[in-house]
């Protein structure tokens, strides 16, 4: 193995060194697996969830957003938004829904090489799963802005209606209408693992960087 990559790489650890601390070696790689076993579960449950109270619909409109789809009633919602010159939910995030599990997958792989990668550069493998609830939250943001505030001007409602951005978490509402939304278990899953993720790597530096200094002293072989 050529110096490059074992500096990427980072040290193998002895037979001896593992049998004698089995848990410092073992931990890392098991909080990734749970991390990785997460997100992956993640995809099976919503991670939105937003009710809509109107005075045409007494009992409530709901929406549910999982990452790559939206369920519950958006025929509903999207005639509500017609009168306020909203466009439908179905053209929003088309790329992101499309491809949020291809990324999952991905992020899945990526966790799963930085368990095997015992230097510092583990940390760039599981950048996007670390990072990936507060993108998911970025995105649903930007589309909720862009929507509210891009309003048809033509819409029957259009002169009552000023444009306006629309409330992410928590209650909130235009005109007559009132909305609560709230994160539902699969953004938490995915909160989760990137949690999990960071107090992985705190353990996996624990164990690996004295052999990594070991390594780059020329005590350790590959």
């Amino acid at each position: 193995m050529s110096r490059f990559v074992r500096a990427i790489v980072g040290p193998r650890v002895p037979p001896a060194e593992f049998a004698r601390r089995p848990v410092r070696y073992a931990l890392p790689t098991l909080i990734f697996m749970a991390a990785r076993v997460l997100l992956i579960v993640s995809i099976f449950f919503p991670y939105w969830h937003m009710e809509l109270d109107a005075p045409q619909y007494p009992n409530g409109l709901f929406l549910t957003a999982y990452c790559n789809l939206l369920t519950g009633d958006v025929r509903e919602i999207d005639g509500l938004n017609h009168y306020i010159g909203m466009r439908p939910l179905g053209e929003a995030a088309q790329f992101e829904r499309a491809a949020a599990i291809y990324m999952i997958i991905a992020m899945f792989l990526l966790i799963e090489g930085a368990a095997f990668i015992h230097s510092k550069w583990a940390v760039l493998l599981a950048i996007p799963a670390i990072t990936f609830p507060a993108g998911f939250y970025i995105d649903l943001f930007y589309w909720m802005r862009k929507f509210g505030m891009n309003l048809d001007p033509e819409a029957p409602l259009s002169s009552s209606v000023k444009p306006f951005v629309p409330t992410v978490i928590g209650e909130g509402g235009i005109g007559q209408f009132k909305t609560y939304a709230e994160w539902g278990t699969g953004y938490w899953l995915a909160v989760w693992a990137a949690g999990l993720i960071v107090v992985g790597f705190l353990f996996h530096m624990r164990a690996y960087r004295p052999l990594f200094k070991k390594m780059k002293a020329g005590a350790l072989g590959a």
